[in-house]
This record gives structure tokens, C-alpha cells and sequence, in this order.
């Protein structure tokens, strides 16, 4: 019942390469090991590292075979353990159902028009001639689409507009380097007891709250949000959630996601890639759909992936690697090299989007939201928002990078960043 092999450097070791060198580290750790390896971090545990294709969705097919891992220390301190992210079966999928429905089917193409409207707002906010960070403006962006989805027509009320800026407040606080170096060096235990982390999440779980206290004095609308949806469910015996778990779902969902990364990373492929940045426009301009649009989403989160790797923890044994690994190991379906292998991607480091119009996404190998009944549930809205904020873009503004180089990957709080923050020009 041995793991793979992998890196013998101290635990400490690896933590810091993790941290500062985590995606040039899993493709020598490849390159020396195979499709699956062993690696074991500081603070994080064991973890079996799977890049093969049928692995993966040995992975992704056991069902309640499997369950929660964090890949990300930040996530249990700032989710909360009843996320629906975090959650075990069979209350994930209990929860899961609760708030599927804001981001599938009719209500993602009802919101088409608000992440249109949204975006418009913020381009016309952009300066003229002068160089600016992109993410900052897609952040604000997501958060404003999400606070429109989560408290629906409420949104508007100026008694949310402190969550915004708490909101804000937050994500700058999470994303500062000396934050994350702390989290490496003394884990996330050091999170939930830092003052600092304590004073910037404080006041988002205090605002959110406010607001569910005020609807719950108030009767379900007729087409109900996020919120109401929430505040309206019911546990097996008839209960309603309580404040801690109506607290972890907010915060679940309003938490700035990897959408605005993934968004940052899209115009950064494309203002340096001229001729697909022509053909995108050249199918907005003409009317021609969303095909191209599509690829070149799917092409961006391929390349630039928002998470490297999936964590799950085996809730029975499962072989795996030609291993029979017991319960309780950990296993992380590696996404950064899943999307960079050349047996599924011929040459995986040229960002080429018609590569999805000759052929669709791999099931196993196109894994930028995770697979298997832990899938994100906001994946489709994900995509959309993305086609639908490029669209806005692309049709109003010229952009052109401030420097002709490709941004190099900087790790952040939740996600992974262009080094410069999508740095850009308009006209």
C-alpha cells in the first residue's frame, strides 16, 4: 500500500517550493517521476499527484468514493467548513441543489444582459492613454455580477454598498505577498488566528449577516435570489439553516473567485497573440456567434488554468497508478499538466483556440472547474460571464499591452495571477 515516489526534500522544503515555485516544480517532478508522484508539504500532508488521463477519471467517477480535500489552505478559514464547497456526502449534494439552479439554464441567459450592462459601466470608467491594471477592473466587475445573482433586485440597495467595500477590502488583504508567504510558513491555523485576517473578514461576515437578518423578516419573493433560495431551505428534519451556515454559503459564493483571473489571463493571450485577437474581433464585428469566443476561453483556462490541481480525499481505497491506495490518502488530478500534455495537446504551449474547434474539450483532459459530482456548479455561468465581458470589451475599446513580453504566472490568494496584473493601454 506504498505511495508513488517523489521529492525527498524536507517537508518544509517542499512547502516553500509549493508556494513559490509550484508549477515549474509539478513539471520536473514529472519529468522525473511519471504520471504520478508523491508529494509531502508542510501544513498540507501527502499528496499523490495524478497526471494521467485514466487516473483521473478513476478519480472523478468513484461518486461519494471520494471526498473533500483543500488544495488551497486559504479556502477553510475564508469558506467556512459548511461550504458547500467543503462539505461531505451527502449534504455537498443537499446544498449543491439549493443553489444550482441560480447558475444553469434560464437564469444564466437572463443574466447575459446584466454582466453586459456591468461591463459597459466599468469600460466606460477606464482612462484613456495612461497604462492600468486589468484585474483590479475584472474583480470589480465579478463582484458586482455575483452581488446582482446572489441578492437579485436587492443588489441595488445602498445598504449593501459597505459589503462591497468590505468585499474589496478582503480580497486586497488576502493577495498581499507577505500574507501568503506568512500561510506557507505557519499554515492556515496562522489565518484563523491572525488579527489581521480577523479585521478584514470580520466586517464582510457581519454585513452579509445584516442581510440575512432583514430578509428573514421579509416574505420570499416571487423569483426568489441566491439569498432567499438559501434562507427558504430546509434541512431532512424540517429545520432551517442557521446563521454559520447561511455565513459559509455567502461567503462561498461572494469571495472574489478565479472568474476575474481567468478573465485577466483571456486579454492577456490574446493582445499578445495579434491574429487571434483579429479573428475574435472580426466574429463580434460580423455577428457570427460565440464559437471562436468559446475556443478561446476554453484555450485561456487551458493554458492558464486558475487552480493547478484538484484535492480529494479517498473515502475508501481506490487503485489508482497501478497502486492500491487505502483510505484516506489524498489525491490531486493535476490540471496544470493534464492541459499541458502533448499527447492530448500538440504543442500545449502555443495558445492556438482553434485547437477546440476542430475537436471538443476532453472530458478527463479539459479540467479547468474539476470533474465528477464536485465539478464547480458555477462552471457554465463562469464561461459565459467570460464570453460575455470579451464581447463588451473587444466591441468598445482598443487595448494594447504595455509591454510586449508575456506576463509571468504570480501565485495569489485563491488563484493564479498575470505578474503584472494584466497591464494594459485603451487605444
Amino acid at each position: 500500500m506504498s505511495l508513488p515516489p517523489g521529492p525527498r526534500m524536507p517537508r518544509a522544503l517542499q512547502a516553500l517550493g509549493w508556494a513559490r515555485r509550484s508549477l515549474p516544480w509539478l513539471e520536473r517532478c514529472r519529468a522525473r517521476y511519471g504520471d504520478a508522484f508523491t508529494l509531502r508539504i508542510r501544513h498540507w500532508g501527502d499528496w499523490v499527484v495524478l497526471a494521467d488521463e485514466a487516473d483521473v477519471k478513476a478519480v472523478f467517477t468513484a461518486g461519494d468514493k471520494v471526498g473533500v480535500a483543500l488544495a488551497n489552505p486559504l479556502l477553510g478559514p475564508v469558506l467556512g467548513p459548511r461550504s458547500v464547497m467543503l462539505s461531505e456526502e451527502p449534504e455537498h449534494m443537499r446544498r449543491r441543489r439549493v443553489v444550482l439552479p441560480a447558475f444553469h439554464g434560464a437564469a444564466i441567459a437572463n443574466d447575459a444582459e446584466t454582466i453586459g450592462e456591468v461591463t459597459r459601466r466599468e469600460i466606460a470608467a477606464w482612462p484613456a492613454g495612461e497604462p492600468f491594471a486589468l484585474w483590479p477592473r475584472m474583480q470589480r466587475i465579478t463582484l458586482e455580477v455575483v452581488m446582482r445573482a446572489v441578492f437579485g433586485p436587492r443588489a441595488g440597495d445602498p445598504r449593501l454598498d459597505p459589503l462591497r467595500t468590505r468585499l474589496t477590502e478582503l480580497t486586497d488583504y488576502l493577495n498581499q505577498p507577505r500574507n501568503l508567504a506568512a500561510l506557507t510558513i505557519f499554515g492556515p491555523e496562522w489565518v484563523r488566528r491572525s488579527r489581521g485576517y480577523r479585521r478584514a473578514m470580520g466586517p464582510v461576515e457581519d454585513e452579509a449577516l445584516a442581510e440575512v437578518r432583514r430578509r428573514r423578516t421579509e416574505p420570499i419573493p416571487d423569483k426568489p435570489d441566491i439569498v432567499s433560495m438559501l434562507i427558504a431551505a430546509r434541512r431532512e428534519d424540517g429545520t432551517p439553516l442557521g446563521e454559520g451556515e447561511l455565513r459559509d454559503e455567502l461567503l462561498t459564493l461572494l469571495t472574489d473567485g478565479p472568474t476575474s483571473t481567468s478573465l485577466a489571463w483571456t486579454f492577456e493571450r490574446l493582445l499578445h497573440n495579434p491574429e487571434t485577437l483579429a479573428r475574435a474581433r472580426r466574429e463580434i464585428d460580423e455577428d457570427l456567434g460565440d464559437a471562436y469566443l468559446d475556443a478561446v476561453v476554453k484555450e485561456t483556462l487551458r493554458m492558464r488554468p486558475p487552480v493547478p490541481v484538484v484535492v480529494r480525499r479517498l473515502r475508501e481505497p481506490l487503485r489508482l497508478a497501478g497502486r492500491d491506495l487505502p483510505t484516506g490518502t489524498v489525491v490531486a488530478p493535476c490540471i496544470h499538466l493534464l492541459h499541458r500534455d502533448p499527447r492530448h495537446y500538440p504543442e500545449p504551449l502555443r495558445f492556438r483556440p482553434e485547437r477546440f474547434l476542430e475537436q471538443p474539450a476532453g472530458t478527463y483532459t479539459w479540467i479547468p472547474f474539476g470533474g465528477g459530482v464536485r465539478r464547480c456548479l458555477a462552471a457554465s455561468y463562469a464561461e459565459l460571464e467570460m464570453k460575455r465581458v470579451l464581447r463588451e470589451v473587444l466591441s468598445a475599446v482598443d487595448l494594447r499591452p504595455v509591454d510586449g513580453r508575456a506576463e509571468r504566472v504570480r501565485k495569489a490568494s485563491i488563484s493564479f495571477s498575470p505578474g503584472e496584473k494584466g497591464l494594459v493601454m485603451v487605444g
